[in-house]
């Protein structure tokens, strides 16, 4: 490949990174086109969404995608971009596709109509959501938001006519924690299993930030353990796994917090963030709204 790449060293001077890039690509599919085939089919069985925080509250949205249809899901948000401009929209280019995008997602994401698209977990304070405060917000997914953005997601959802649901959840008055709930059954559904993410926001081993992505027990099911707020843990799912391995021992405390045994012996207590700044040990039990907008 470098003998045909290289073996003109005018035309290689006056190639761009991508026309280098495109030379070489070629004549590896020329020399073995059984390999490019597999690894492209590799990679495509790899396409996922990402999401990370960005400055200013922003987000970056990351699609990796076979190169059809992310060549064909650009084409087309350029199309719309480019209606809406010639239709006297005063957004910019870059705005309006990205508008559309998001429209386009919400939009064929809730299935039957009449039902909310999207599930979006907002938890701040009652003085914060009603009364102005300026206590920061925490959007499940992503962190904490000012409340002044967090009460604008809010109104903007009112203002589209979605569907609301607020749901109250309590703060312990002496460490800000979200109080624990009770459920039945084995496995951790619905409400309680909302809760705890909510509550833990990133996975409990000590120093994995992960997402949560399990809820599950400190003390085994097997063990009698039994299927509370109390006796739940948010935990990435490698971390999930990992914990059944020999040598892992989890167990809750007393007080609220889970303690891991590493296979070292080593022992570390997580507990919870709290959600909000405790002002005075002597106030009574925080209301929390959790706002879910469609």
């Amino acid at each position: 490949m470098d003998e045909v790449v290289a073996g003109d060293p005018s035309a290689l001077e006056a190639m761009g990174d991508r026309e280098l890039a495109g030379a070489c690509l070629k004549e590896v599919a020329r020399l073995d086109a059984a390999a490019l085939v597999a690894r492209r089919r590799r990679a495509e069985s790899e396409r996922r969404v990402t999401l990370r925080p960005a400055p200013d509250t922003m987000t970056y949205l990351t699609a990796l995608l076979p190169v059809k249809d992310g060549v064909a899901a650009l084409a087309a948000l350029t199309r719309a971009a480019d209606a809406a401009r010639a239709a006297g929209d005063e957004r910019s280019r870059a705005q309006v596709m990205a508008d559309t995008l998001v429209e386009g997602v919400r939009g064929s994401a809730g299935g039957q109509a009449g039902s909310p698209g999207v599930s979006l977990g907002l938890v701040m304070s009652d003085a914060a959501l009603f009364g102005g405060a300026d206590e920061p917000a925490h959007l499940d997914g992503f962190g904490p938001v000012p409340a002044e953005l967090a009460r604008e997601i809010v109104v903007g959802a009112c203002d589209r006519d979605e569907q609301i649901w607020l749901r109250r959840l309590y703060a312990s008055p002496a460490t800000g924690e979200l109080v624990a709930m009770d459920a039945r059954g084995r496995s951790f559904r619905g409400g309680l299993a909302r809760f705890v993410r909510l509550r833990d926001r990133v996975c409990r081993t000590p120093w994995c930030d992960a997402p949560i992505r399990h809820v599950d027990h400190p003390r085994r099911h097997a063990d009698d353990g039994p299927t509370t707020a109390d006796n739940a843990q948010g935990l990435c799912e490698a971390c999930n796994y990992a914990k059944d391995a020999p040598g892992w021992r989890a167990r809750p405390g007393p007080d609220g917090s889970v303690v891991t045994t590493s296979p070292t012996g080593h022992s570390i207590a997580t507990r919870p963030p709290p959600v909000a700044r405790i002002r005075d040990r002597g106030i009574p039990p925080l209301t929390i709204d959790y706002v879910l907008a469609g």
